[in-house]
């Protein structure tokens, strides 16, 4: 598929980058390049074939879910800048 540079530049308008037009014709080449090669790509016969969200075939360890308080609220509330009634305070966004 080969685009233009029109085509480019429409392109870059609607992704919101400013593409120079010295430019347009080389990038106008560079994505034509890739969507012949992603033409080939659809030629590839898939019957059969799973889909995957990974190349390396692996599971990912799991663990029992726990649910834990932590019990340290005191400690937690030091690193806070300003805290009142064991609670974080925040200065007032508002008025």
């Amino acid at each position: 598929m080969a685009l233009d540079k029109a085509t480019v530049a429409h392109i870059a308008t609607l992704a919101r980058i400013k593409l120079p037009e010295s430019e347009q014709e080389k990038i106008a080449g560079e994505l034509s390049h890739i969507l012949t090669w992603i033409e080939q790509l659809n030629e590839v016969d898939t019957k059969g074939v799973e889909p995957m969200a990974s190349v390396a075939a692996m599971r990912l360890p799991m663990r029992e879910d726990q649910v834990t308080d932590g019990d340290r609220a005191e400690a937690v509330l030091q690193n806070a800048p300003a805290a009142a009634h064991g609670f974080f305070t925040v200065p007032k966004v508002v008025e």
